[in-house]
């Protein structure tokens, strides 16, 4: 079985395993909280995704693909970004929570951020580790990990709803397990800064990073802006409806994009030949994705009604729509790892900033007609710009197979 191939089951089963434990809590929370409680924790959550966006600032990449002459110097000053990044990220999130709560006179959804903000401080001293175990080509391991740590979240959420049906039990559980990642990655691939090497320039890092933050930034807006357009146009109940819709439906798209990406970039930076690697890859996961999808969006009415009760039946046509946006964003996540392995991280955060400033003015101009349009919305919008902006991105890699693409 080819190396990417491997790579790519192991970050699909972990995905498998962390949405299968979602999909417990989803359940949980439909059947022993109101709408409104859901709607409050996927308010924090939201915020909290959008800020922890900011943690994807390319330097673990600069890790993956640096020379290897130039690899611990390169760690060296990617273990000082890391730890000054997060700790502003820290201090960012409490700050936002605070003007949250000052806006909306709402403590509950400050102490959410806040909880949701401790993650933070556990992160510097993995993140290097993580992208090291990558570059060493430990990408089932990596997967593992991750998924485990997921895995572990989503079943003290599902325990936690049961005994104690409250939002914290969707938000505390994340910071609980984020000793669990640090743990695993420290023993995953230990390392040890070389103090008789000086650290790289910061300069490559800026340059690089920058693209590479902004489309973390509106990929993150992208999946949680929605939320908040919709909380403040019709309110934390119809947030919430949208909020398991979207777990259910979405999800699934989001996930294998996910995997995608960490999976293929890298591949592609390794690989002799990026153009076939490439092609590869995309037949690989679009021809995995498209069937899984057809028959999740075929069977929603079915399984909506089943997994979280008589009461939510209304929402499996906008689960069934949102399935459907998986094929565009798989397409799309490998036309982004191309760009990114050749530098190129500009187009993608061009792309990104385009289709997520749709997507939000799709969300308040179809929230009047209710939840099943705007899911509507956002798949013709998903579709047209992730396949349109997808197309000359990949053209090269397909214009010349024989040719190899430098």
């Amino acid at each position: 079985m080819p190396p990417f191939t491997r790579h790519l089951m192991a970050y699909c089963l972990s995905e498998a395993a962390a949405k299968a434990s979602r999909l417990l809590v989803v359940v949980a929370v439909a059947r022993c909280m109101d709408a409104q409680a859901i709607g409050l924790a996927a308010a924090a959550i939201a915020a909290g995704d959008i800020v922890k966006a900011l943690t994807e600032n390319g330097v673990g990449q600069r890790i993956i693909s640096a020379p290897d002459d130039m690899l611990d110097a390169t760690c060296r000053t990617a273990r000082r970004l890391f730890t000054a990044w997060c700790l502003g990220l820290f201090a960012l999130q409490v700050g936002a929570g605070a003007l949250i709560w000052a806006v909306t006179g709402n403590p509950a959804l400050f102490g959410l951020i806040l909880v949701l903000a401790g993650e933070y401080l556990f992160m510097p001293a993995g993140l290097v580790q993580a992208a090291l175990a990558m570059r060493a080509g430990k990408l089932r391991e990596t997967a593992a990990i991750a998924g485990g740590q997921v895995v572990a979240a989503n079943l003290m959420s599902a325990a936690l709803a049961f005994a104690f049906p409250n939002p914290l039990a969707l938000v505390l559980p994340r910071l609980a397990t984020a000793p669990i990642w640090l743990l695993a990655m420290r023993r995953l691939h230990p390392w040890t800064p070389r103090q008789d090497v000086a650290p790289a320039p910061i300069r490559p890092f800026l340059r690089y990073g920058a693209a590479v933050l902004g489309v973390e930034i509106v990929r993150a807006l992208r999946l949680q802006a929605d939320k908040l357009v919709i909380g403040a146009l019709l309110g934390a109940e119809a947030l919430g409806l949208y909020f398991m819709a979207f777990n259910a439906g979405l999800g699934l798209a989001t996930s294998f994009s996910q995997a995608v990406s960490v999976a293929l970039f890298p591949h592609l930076c390794a690989a002799p030949d990026r153009a076939s690697a490439l092609r590869h890859a995309l037949k690989l996961s679009v021809g995995v994705i498209a069937p899984l999808v057809a028959l999740q969006a075929a069977l929603a009415p079915l399984y909506v009604p089943i997994l979280f009760g008589a009461g939510w039946q209304d929402i499996s046509g906008v689960v069934s729509l949102l399935c459907l946006a998986a094929i565009p964003g798989v397409i799309w996540s490998n036309a982004a790892q191309w760009l990114r392995a050749h530098d190129q991280p500009h187009v993608e955060f061009a792309v990104s900033l385009a289709l997520t400033l749709a997507l939000v003015a799709n969300t308040a101009i179809a929230a009047r007609h209710g939840l099943e349009t705007i899911a509507l919305g956002y798949l013709v919008l998903a579709t047209l710009i992730q396949v349109g902006a997808a197309l000359p991105a990949l053209a090269p890699a397909f214009r010349s197979p024989l040719a190899k693409v430098a």
